[in-house]
């Protein structure tokens, strides 16, 4: 048994020549250990998407988000539908403190708050809320369509 210690962040030339035999294994192991479907969400599947009602995408997803957000708050937290309407989605998981700021030494997407949506089949089916700061990222509530619990999106979400 060879063990290395390759360096992940930045990613360095071993890391690079090695990560789709990592992701394999790591992928395998899911599927084994976890019973995850082959077909759990990629990253091609998963948007970060600003919380701004200025961002297109944000806009057009909104509606979706804030049913998916009903739907699982009844489902999982045994909500009534006047807790979780549009209202309180919005002051819960969209009006946030932070001010989006895009800083020379940043990431390409900013630091503020974002929805990182999970979508399937054109359908979102789970948002992660999360605050990326200069320093770390927050993650600061998940939700998923009940239909898909046996994803486990919330350990995919955190491992992302």
């Amino acid at each position: 048994l060879k063990v290395r210690v390759v360096r992940s962040s930045p990613p360095s030339s071993q890391f690079k020549a090695t990560f789709q035999e990592s992701y394999q294994v790591y992928k395998r192991y899911q599927m084994v250990v976890h019973k995850d479907p082959p077909d759990k969400p990629t990253i091609n599947q998963v948007r970060l998407v600003p919380v701004s009602f200025e961002d297109p995408q944000f806009k057009s997803s909104f509606n979706q988000s804030a049913t998916l957000f009903a739907k699982y708050q009844m489902s999982v937290h045994k909500d009534t539908p006047s807790d979780c309407g549009e209202n309180e989605f919005t002051r819960f998981l969209c009006d946030s403190p932070l001010e989006a700021e895009h800083a020379p030494n940043g990431p390409e997407c900013g630091y503020g708050s974002f929805h990182q949506q999970y979508w399937l089949d054109g359908k979102i089916i789970a948002v992660g809320v999360i605050d990326i700061l200069p320093y770390c990222v927050s993650s600061v509530y998940l939700y998923y369509d009940p239909d898909f619990s046996f994803l486990s999106l919330g350990v995919y979400s955190a491992l992302r």
